[in-house]
């Protein structure tokens, strides 16, 4: 930090003096913080100095607005001081880092209000009356334009995920490109008590070669398919093991979130504190907050990089990808690994969406039970897994030679600021965050041609989403929107990551995967809009991912092919 920020409290009193200041006409007296009024008040009439100044000064502006407050007295009183000769001779000092310090802050404090708050504080002032301020810097102070770097880029070189349709990007989108359900009954625990009986369970998982066996029987599943999903995507963006030691680990980071956290690891806590204290898990702490699974995949890389989450309900891995990419731009980071997971099927997260009203009672026909945009739909149906992308700043990518899948051109966040559970009936939030989503990226609303919904096959919210997307690119007669949870389910705060390998892998392959369970569209919705039944072949010149999560989060993501 410069000098003046650090200067003694001797210092700091005798530029309070050189800055003395006094209002033309006596205010009434008031009482001095540090003495009397009465003695200070005709004290300061025989040492004022007068001088007039524009009422523009920005800094009269500032200092007069300590006249006729409870610093008066001070400030009148400093004023039996002379100027001080070594403020003016000396270069460390200017007018700009004795008024606001070199980080913008008075040295009384920071200036944020001043301005707004000058009318009820300093009526002088406000008046436009003559103001005075006995020092003036020597010369001054000049600043530099900033040049404009050119912004850096940011493109995808690699995908890992599990879900309930395979663990391979490939298997992937093959299954969704057939239009195969991963919705089942679930068989991880007993739930033949409950209303609702069916998930997007991931029915095989394996930790053998991507995660240490001892903490595979500690860590919490949403952890476990955090961590393997991670290095998938380190091994499918060809990080070989002699690149990674290459590698500047401070410019490499992980940014990946979950929506519910460990929710079994604190619940089995839950379970044995009704014994002992003693009987609980040391970890169950860790192992439950969100953070965690990005801290344990950077401390297994020793990528000391930005490492954090993000928790915003179902739209948390929207959120995570575009805060990993605005890294890479800035210069903070040269790779990111982003993306999200949750594993909520067990007995506390199932019962707990049964009384939020939200799931899907279709348990007679688990592949029929997800339907986005279908007036038979009754509820979502819950998955579980995590994806994760490989960001890398593009330079650094094609320096290694890497598959470049698609280009990240940006997004952005809104809140609805509505209701903690429904969308806002007007669709308001939603459309300011496309709009702001295309406005950050540069992109024109006729560009996009493919839309990833949110779509999670709830009554209001596939329609209000429906409605937003018609309202922004209603007039492109070339685009298509389809919603990959009608074959996996929703996947909490995962589910932005898997659909947007779902998107990169759109635009790879040239074709859109179908919306199953489409039967009987809600009225007005135009099914030339929407992919049919069957896979559609498609050239993707802009590609939309949407994902909202309880409590108005709203986000947007863009890709686009690389060239």
């Amino acid at each position: 930090m410069a000098a003046p920020s650090v200067a003694s409290p001797l210092c700091t009193w005798l530029v309070a003096a050189c800055m003395s200041v006094a209002c033309e006409q006596e205010t009434s007296p008031r009482i001095s913080l540090f003495s009397s009024s009465k003695r200070l008040s005709s004290w300061a009439r025989r040492r004022r100095v007068v001088a007039k100044v524009g009422r523009e000064s920005f800094a009269t502006g500032l200092i007069s607005s300590f006249c006729g407050s409870k610093f008066q007295g001070l400030m009148n009183s400093c004023m039996a001081l002379e100027p001080c000769e070594a403020y003016h001779s000396s270069s460390k000092w200017s007018s700009s880092s004795l008024l606001f310090g070199e980080n913008g802050f008075s040295l009384f404090g920071s200036m944020m209000g001043f301005t707004q708050r000058q009318d009820r504080v300093n009526p002088a002032a406000a008046s436009g009356k003559a103001m005075a301020v006995a020092v003036v810097p020597s010369k001054e102070v000049t600043t530099k334009k900033r040049s404009l770097a050119k912004k850096r880029r940011v493109v995808v070189t690699g995908m890992g995920l599990l879900s309930p349709l395979g663990h391979e990007p490939d298997v992937f989108y093959n299954n969704l490109l057939d239009g195969v359900s991963g919705i089942t009954e679930i068989e991880a625990f007993e739930c033949a008590n409950f209303p609702t009986r069916i998930a997007g369970e991931i029915k095989s998982f394996s930790t053998d070669g991507w995660v240490a066996p001892k903490l595979s029987k500690r860590m919490d599943k949403f952890m476990l398919y955090m961590l393997t999903a991670g290095k998938k995507a380190l091994a499918d963006g060809g990080m070989t093991e002699e690149f990674m030691k290459a590698l500047d680990k401070t410019k490499c980071g992980v940014l990946i979130g979950s929506a519910m956290g460990g929710m079994k690891v604190f619940n089995d806590a839950i379970e044995a504190l009704r014994i002992s204290y003693k009987k609980m898990n040391p970890f169950c702490v860790p192992f439950a907050t969100t953070n965690m699974g990005s801290a344990m995949l950077a401390m297994d890389l020793g990528w000391m990089g930005p490492n954090y989450s993000i928790s915003t309900a179902c739209a948390t891995s929207n959120f995570c990808i575009l805060n990993a990419a605005n890294h890479i731009i800035r210069g903070e980071a040269d790779v990111m690994l982003c993306g999200g997971s949750d594993a909520t099927i067990i007995p506390i997260g199932l019962g707990g969406f049964i009384a939020c009203r939200a799931l899907s009672q279709r348990n007679d026909d688990p592949t029929k039970a997800s339907r986005p945009w279908d007036t038979e739909r009754d509820g979502f149906v819950m998955g579980e897994g995590a994806g994760v992308l490989l960001l890398e700043e593009l330079e650094h990518a094609k320096r290694r030679g890497a598959t470049i899948y698609a280009e990240f051109l940006g997004g952005s966040f809104t809140c609805d600021a509505y209701h903690m559970t429904e969308p806002h009936p007007e669709g308001t939030g939603v459309i300011l965050c496309i709009e702001n989503a295309l406005s950050q990226a540069g992109v024109h609303k006729e560009d996009v041609n493919y839309v990833n919904a949110h779509a999670t096959s709830t009554q209001a919210g596939d329609l209000k989403e429906y409605e937003a997307l018609i309202r922004c690119f209603g007039q492109n007669p070339e685009l298509k929107v389809n919603s990959t949870k009608s074959m996996i389910g929703h996947l909490l705060g995962a589910a932005g990551a898997v659909e947007a390998v779902a998107t990169v892998q759109a635009i790879r392959t040239g074709w859109v995967h179908p919306n199953i369970n489409l039967e009987n569209p809600d009225h007005g919705v135009d099914t030339k809009l929407l992919v049919g039944p069957r896979k559609e072949k498609l050239d993707i010149k802009v590609a939309l991912s949407n994902s909202f999560g309880f409590g108005g989060h709203n986000s947007s993501i863009l890709f686009v092919p690389y060239k």
